[in-house]
């Protein structure tokens, strides 16, 4: 297998990954039998290598082959983090694959890195885009697009609303058999529209509830310095 970012091709198992999760609808329990296992991950560039005259480093990575992954260097994966980014943010909470201890230090800053505004405004700015691929009918998958959207409002929703987590696995959620019905084709723009709506002001009246939670780029850079001298 090999993987490839711009060019960039090295062998998997010298990349120095210290966290790998399933994604996608196998994580999210909407999984049929021809559905694709999808791959988050997590890896960390040689302290070395970054502090060369002329650093050959990429930030993030694509594997190409059996299985489709998508791996980050571990300071643009906390950047994201600290922006909300949802599909980020998921990683630190879906079925584990593979983790190594830095990985599970990394995991467990999840409630060191989310900051409310950025929550509030990257799941919704995310969801919007969700929305325009649905709406387009993007490369002919409404209903994955139509699926992505109210997830994100969703999972926003949760995050803010319980100042803790969101759900990976939706079956318990009350969403499940709405997504579960779109992923089948029973559904109507407008009533994916009217249930985007529902759970938008949904995430926007639980922001109101809890707007001060602020990421602490204190606790998130000491881990990172520790790992750059761990990977020197």
């Amino acid at each position: 297998m090999t993987l490839q970012s711009n060019g960039w091709r090295k062998t998997e198992n010298n990349m120095n990954k210290i966290l790998q999760v399933i994604v996608g609808s196998q994580a999210h329990g909407l999984a049929e039998e021809e559905s694709d296992v999808d791959y988050r991950g997590v890896f960390v560039q040689n302290t070395t290598n970054l502090l060369k005259l002329f650093p050959k480093t990429k930030d993030t990575i694509w594997v190409e082959g059996e299985k489709d992954s998508t791996y980050y260097e571990v300071s643009k994966f906390l950047v994201m983090a600290i922006k909300g980014v949802p599909t980020i943010l998921e990683v630190f909470l879906a079925p584990i694959t593979f983790i190594n201890a830095h990985g599970e230090k990394l995991r467990s800053l999840f409630p060191y890195v989310w900051d409310s505004k950025n929550v509030r405004d990257s799941f919704i700015n995310y969801s919007k885009n969700q929305r325009k691929k649905f709406l387009e009918n993007k490369q002919g998958r409404a209903s994955k697009y139509a699926i992505n959207y109210l997830q994100a409002l969703y999972n926003g929703f949760e995050l803010l609303a319980s100042g803790k987590t969101f759900s990976i696995n939706l079956k318990p959620s009350p969403i499940y058999e709405k997504l579960k019905n779109i992923r089948n084709g029973n559904y109507s723009i407008g009533e994916v529209i009217d249930e985007g709506f529902y759970w938008k002001k949904k995430l926007e009246n639980a922001y109101q509830e809890n707007p001060g939670k602020k990421s602490d780029l204190k606790t998130v850079e000491n881990f990172l310095f520790k790992l750059r001298k761990e990977y020197w």
